[in-house]
């Protein structure tokens, strides 16, 4: 595609070039590539033009005043803007019917959830977020919650392209507020819940709200449905904004003015659910463990009344589900039947919930194993700690991605809460210690990698994935299943 075309309608100086590919890394870079230098975390994009003009970068997209020897520059206050609306016109195909998920636990169950119904209704969806890209049997990790928008863009492409009519896709704060989103044509949202995450990289927790609520004031179209979980002070307030913006409000929850909660009878391996809609109540058995799961189906649910499917059938669907990796995954049982559950539980809400939600399937004590990712927001680490040993009966404190932080710095700061906690280094030590200490009846928790396969220490990732290690630990003592 010719400059001008993916600049329009700003003019351009300079020679009308073919632009073969986009990238924000300049490693990626080819002959006639478009290259954007846009400011990161810890670096500038800038720092990597001479690399990218190597590389034969055709054109730079950059920040006013930053020198592009003799390559055409493209320069705006807002590159990342501009980026996305760039990528938008690169890849231009994008499903007709596009559901965006924010929230800050929850988003990977509830578009997989709504992939899996809209499939089953007959129609081709697909999933984009956190554990890659979904569709039919097919998975294909991307490593991120909300890819880069070049990214983005082109899975939009490629989906549509190949006969894709609906994605679901989660929607991050760190994408939301980075612009990863910008140009995707958003035709219906939803809100799972909003706690403390992330406030390595935003400054406050308002600045953490306001950029989940891009998703519905300026990337929604107008008077679209937006499934809203208010089980939560902050969901109410995203339905006043909503209200405000005159998008279609859909309430679900507990507190659901049009999908609500009525009661909820936890089974062995399912749960029975009394749902009101539309003044009707519907008994469903859900096939997931845990209360959060529940939030997540109806959500999808909802969702999927709002994008083609049916209510009833939508309704029915979620009787169907099933659970999605790394999310209150079912990784073994011990040789006398106890389950070994791994979840992605990464934050304090995130912790409280995956313990609450074991505790009516458990007749014996709950064992749980965790740490906190290095890096990250480290004001969390005591809460969870306390958490954990507040609501749990044995608490292994171990290591998670500890990258490039002090992995024992982290384990102490969870020991200030975690007051009477084992520590164990050693992640596999870790599992394999609270399985020996296990007995009938008891549940061992793995919270915090989830559906990870590596660990990263320093600067590398080495191969572990808890669900292999749960495995493995229990043939280690004898069998189990």
């Amino acid at each position: 595609m010719k400059l001008s075309e993916l600049i329009s309608p700003a003019s351009l100086t300079g020679p009308d070039i073919e632009i073969i590919g986009l990238t924000l890394d300049s490693r990626a870079v080819q002959p006639g590539f478009l290259f954007a230098a846009l400011p990161g975390l810890t670096v500038h994009g800038r720092d990597f033009i001479p690399q990218a003009i190597e590389s034969g970068a055709a054109a730079i997209l950059t920040e006013p005043g930053v020198d592009t020897g003799s390559v055409p520059a493209l320069t705006d206050p807002d590159p990342a803007a501009r980026f996305a609306a760039i990528a938008a016109r690169f890849y231009p195909r994008q499903p007709a019917t596009i559901a965006a998920v924010t929230g800050t636990n929850g988003k990977s169950s509830t578009v997989d959830f709504l992939r899996q119904i809209w499939r089953g209704a007959g129609l081709d969806g697909a999933s984009l977020g956190t554990l890659g890209v979904a569709r039919g049997d097919s998975w294909v990790e991307t490593g991120y919650t909300t890819p880069d928008a070049a990214a983005v863009h082109k899975a939009l492409d490629d989906l549509a392209a190949d006969g894709c009519s609906h994605l679901a896709m989660e929607a991050s704060s760190h994408g939301l507020k980075q612009k990863r989103m910008d140009g995707v044509r958003v035709t219906l949202t939803g809100f799972t819940n909003l706690t403390q995450d992330h406030l390595d990289y935003h400054p406050d927790f308002a600045d953490y709200f306001a950029s989940k609520m891009k998703l519905f004031l300026e990337l929604a179209a107008p008077g679209s449905p937006a499934v809203i979980n208010v089980d939560s002070d902050w969901g109410e307030q995203v339905v006043e904004k909503c209200e405000a913006r005159d998008l279609k409000v859909i309430q679900v929850g507990w507190r659901g003015r049009d999908w609500r909660i009525r009661e909820i009878i936890p089974k062995a391996a399912s749960q029975l659910l009394n749902l009101e809609v539309d003044g009707k109540t519907r008994r469903i058995e859900l096939p997931l463990v845990g209360e959060f799961q529940v939030a997540n189906a109806i959500g999808a649910a909802a969702l999927a009344a709002n994008s083609g499917v049916g209510k009833d059938a939508a309704i029915v669907a979620m009787g169907k589900l099933k659970g999605v990796p790394g999310r209150l995954e079912l990784a073994a049982h011990t040789p006398d039947g106890s389950p070994v559950l791994v979840d992605y539980a990464h934050t304090p809400d995130g912790l409280d919930k995956l313990i609450r939600a074991a505790r009516p399937h458990t007749r014996g004590k709950i064992f749980i194993v965790f740490g906190c990712g290095g890096d990250r927001d480290p004001t969390k680490r005591k809460p969870m700690g306390e958490i954990a040993t507040r609501l749990a009966d044995h608490v292994i404190v171990t290591d998670d991605n500890p990258r490039s932080e002090d992995p024992g710095v982290i384990r102490a700061k969870i020991l200030e809460g975690a007051v009477g906690a084992e520590e164990i280094a050693d992640r596999a030590h870790a599992i394999r210690a609270a399985l020996q200490q296990m007995k009938a009846g008891d549940t061992l928790l793995l919270a915090g990698k989830g559906h990870e396969t590596g660990q990263k220490i320093g600067t590398v990732i080495h191969p572990f994935d808890d669900r292999e290690e749960a495995r493995n630990a229990v043939a280690e003592l004898g069998g189990g299943r």
